[in-house]
């Protein structure tokens, strides 16, 4: 399989944001892209490490998230198909936060420097990489509020419309149903509730008929509903730009 197919996600992400000649994704195409597998719960970057490449994930999802001393982790982001993981690698020296599998990850990873000349020579591969890292900026503004100031109902909702807005404008979801293999444990770790607290708020969005949430599997059955309970707007999201 070419590169070029390999990096469709990543490409058609891109292409949804600004018009990228073949000559921009031949570039990115011939990096040297290294790929690797990771089984479930497996580190892709550990916080203290040097960093030396960048790394898009393939498939599969994955999260960032920090371990602080008593042992305890809030988790800070999660990722899916077609995006990169640590774009900040390029400019930083040190992992400043982990990276970890949620699921079997493939990735593919280059190292930074030619990633940084691609970007150099490329205006438009600057500019998507430059939306890239903006716009994750602005998904950690909203998670910011969210474990700051929403409630516990809040918060999961708002989590749960995110996921399934990137998973369908990914092309990931068919419908209001979606792959979901987060378990209550990550979603109390990323909305900073406990475990006791996070089966109790969903099984009140249940109860209310707004989602249905089995063998890992979401369903949204009530959108508008569940967009209202989590004080949720997608602007944050930036899928126009």
């Amino acid at each position: 399989m070419t590169e070029s197919l390999i990096l469709g996600p990543l490409f058609r992400r891109w292409s949804r944001r600004l018009a990228l000649s073949n000559d921009d994704k031949t570039a990115v195409a011939g990096l040297g892209w290294s790929r690797k597998q990771f089984q479930r719960d497996a580190y892709l970057a550990r916080e203290g490490e040097p960093t030396s490449v960048c790394t898009l994930l393939l498939d599969g999802l994955a999260y960032r998230q920090k371990i602080l001393s008593d042992g305890s982790r809030q988790i800070i982001s999660f990722h899916i198909a077609g995006e990169f993981l640590d774009l900040q690698n390029c400019l930083l020296e040190v992992a400043d936060h982990n990276v970890q599998a949620l699921t079997r990850c493939n990735i593919a990873v280059v190292p930074k420097e030619l990633l940084l000349e691609v970007m150099n020579d490329r205006p438009n591969v600057r500019r998507a990489i430059w939306l890239d890292a903006l716009i994750d900026a602005s998904v950690f503004r909203e998670w910011v509020v969210n474990v700051g100031r929403r409630d516990a109902k809040q918060r999961i909702a708002h989590l749960l419309c995110e996921l399934a807005l990137r998973l369908k404008a990914a092309g990931l979801g068919d419908g209001p149903m979606f792959d979901f293999p987060l378990t209550q444990e990550h979603i109390a770790d990323a909305t900073g509730l406990t475990a006791v607290h996070t089966n109790r708020t969903l099984q009140a969005l249940r109860k209310a008929g707004l989602i249905s949430l089995n063998s890992s599997k979401l369903s949204i059955l009530d959108w508008d509903a569940l967009a209202e309970a989590g004080d949720f707007s997608e602007r944050y999201l930036h899928h126009s730009v």
